[in-house]
């Protein structure tokens, strides 16, 4: 489901199959009918379970200190579709999306593809439209057999690996690696999160058999604490960044920033740019993410994380920062996720709970997450807004988890009260 996506199709009478269909061959043929915009934009790839996002964001801001123009590509969306293409950290416009339908209309591309492959075709289209230097592309799904894997980066970056969408990707690390691993490509450099060891063998024997140089968190590269801050350690590249300070939360970050200073110098390389330690540095105390620990009103957060692993990150930073406050939890997830592992793991933290319906196909029922919860006090929440409203006044700290497309719908619903207001 991508909010208001279809008021575009139906404005230009261009159809897509909003199910999931892994595979490349609609995205081929709609490519080539569209000129194969890809095959101008220079790339980095990223791909993971968790981390995706934030890595991105890290590199967008790294790039855009040192005077690139970025076009990002990221799922799902934050407010609507708009958001999910962007340069230079602005959505596209409607007038801009209008330009790329006509275009996909024109090419006849209509009823080739599905949702995703189509807005995958307008990021695509829109970025050599604009004519950025560097294009920063999320995987939606898995890497293998994703619309995105239709280019040749310059750089891919897997950020990790854990269980999530195993329906599609596989039962087992190895099959999801396997997948991930798919944006592997001849001799271009891989920048991989610290993975556990039978991911990381899959993702070696691939960059091995593609002569892809492979470079790891917590090997070729790391990040330690210092007096001043934060300091970026590449042994290869010889490279030592000290002073860093970022204000994205979480241990995890820490990750995510290196990964995303590991492809920035890949990238300064190709683009025989001087790499600017104090641009790193700006890049870094710049980057925040909506979704992502985000403090959206006093005492409410916002965390997309949405599988046994990002729970894990946000029950261990939501310990570091609020060691000695109530926590209580606003949930709602889709049915596909491991729902009981991750409501045990918020339950080592929440003292209530709160389950809420949401406006997704794949949306998993409050009374079947009530059920399954072992908190001693919880409910089905009916009002959501206004009890995000007045979440300030509670004596403690409310976070609002379970599904990024959760989060868009409330985020929008708050917009909404406030212009009533």
């Amino acid at each position: 489901m991508i909010l208001n996506f279809d008021q575009y199709k139906e404005k230009w009478n261009v159809e897509s199959d909003p199910a999931i269909k892994p595979g490349l061959e609609g995205m081929k043929k709609a490519l080539t009918l569209l000129q194969n915009p890809h095959k101008h934009l220079r790339v980095v790839h990223v791909a993971g379970t968790n981390g995706k996002g934030s890595t991105i964001a890290f590199l967008e801001q790294i790039a855009l200190h040192h005077g690139l123009s970025v076009g990002k590509f990221t799922s799902p969306c934050i407010v609507d579709v708009h958001d999910q293409i962007q340069v230079n950290g602005k959505p596209i416009t409607q007038e801009q999306m209008d330009i790329v339908f006509q275009q996909m209309k024109k090419a006849g591309v209509s009823g080739l593809l599905t949702d995703f492959e189509l807005l995958t075709c307008a990021a695509f289209l829109h970025f050599a439209n604009e004519k950025v230097d560097l294009v920063l592309l999320e995987t939606g799904l898995g890497g293998l057999e994703d619309s995105t894997n239709v280019v040749t980066p310059l750089v891919s970056v897997i950020a990790s690996i854990a269980y999530d969408h195993t329906r599609i990707l596989g039962n087992t690390i190895e099959q999801i690696a396997y997948h991930k691993a798919g944006i592997i490509k001849c001799g271009k450099p891989v920048i991989a999160g610290s993975l556990p060891e039978e991911a990381f063998s899959v993702v070696k024997r691939k960059a091995t058999a593609e002569k892809a140089p492979l470079y790891v968190y917590g090997d070729s590269f790391y990040v330690q604490d210092d007096m001043q801050g934060e300091v970026y350690v590449h042994k290869q590249e010889e490279v030592m960044i000290d002073r860093l300070a970022r204000k994205m939360a979480g241990e995890h970050q820490k990750v995510n920033m290196a990964l995303a200073i590991s492809a920035f110098l890949e990238v300064a390389k190709i683009f025989q740019l001087e790499v600017s330690k104090e641009s790193i540095r700006k890049g870094v105390e710049m980057t925040s993410l909506a979704g992502r620990f985000e403090r959206v009103l006093p005492n409410v957060y916002f965390d997309g994380a949405h599988n046994p692993a990002s729970v894990e990150k946000l029950v261990e930073t939501i310990k570091r920062r609020f060691p000695d406050d109530t926590i209580r939890f606003v949930v709602g997830m889709v049915k596909d996720k491991d729902i009981e592992q991750v409501l045990r793991l918020l339950e080592s933290v929440g003292d209530e709970f709160y389950f809420v319906d949401f406006e997704n196909p794949r949306a998993a029922k409050a009374e079947d997450l009530l059920c399954l919860s072992h908190a001693k006090k919880k409910e089905k929440l009916q009002e959501i807004i206004p009890f995000i409203q007045s979440a300030g006044n509670f004596d403690g700290i409310t976070f609002v988890t379970g599904s990024l497309y959760l989060l868009a719908e409330i985020r929008n619903g708050l917009i909404d009260a406030t212009h009533e207001s």
